[in-house]
């Protein structure tokens, strides 16, 4: 059994190894690569994750745990849109942000939205934490 385990993982592996090996120009082709397909298939995990969070939050009607998911919540929502936003550079390349805002404010408009999803997340976690030490 672990033989076939191995032999299963091994074969992966080396599939995983030679597709990244062929062509890695990212948009010399209408086909997508290996990376763009990995990219979006985190999108509908993304999408549970953030109907999950909020649902979570709802039924903890606030309160310190209600209140720490509801960031937790919002820290997705942003993270989902970072996450779209370099799917959409990626497979298109075009970059939302740089072509909005510019290149000097785009940058530090993604900045801004990594800096937010780091924060709300850390307050939301540190919220649950104060609130389970009761």
């Amino acid at each position: 059994m672990k033989k076939q385990y191995f032999l299963l993982i091994l074969s992966l592996f080396l599939i995983s190894d030679s597709l990244f090996a062929q062509d890695h120009s990212d948009h010399s082709n209408s086909l997508l690569g290996a990376e763009q397909i990995f990219g979006l298939l985190e999108m509908p995990f993304l999408a549970i994750a953030l109907v999950f969070s909020f649902l979570t939050a709802t039924k903890l009607k606030g309160g310190k745990f209600g209140s720490g998911m509801t960031l937790l919540a919002w820290g997705f929502v942003v993270m989902a849109l970072g996450h779209l936003h370099m799917q959409i550079a990626h497979i298109f390349n075009y970059n939302i942000f740089k072509n909005i805002f510019g290149n000097t404010m785009g940058n530090y408009i993604w900045f801004i939205a990594l800096i937010l999803t780091w924060g709300l997340s850390a307050l939301g976690f540190y919220k649950i934490y104060k609130a389970s030490k009761i």
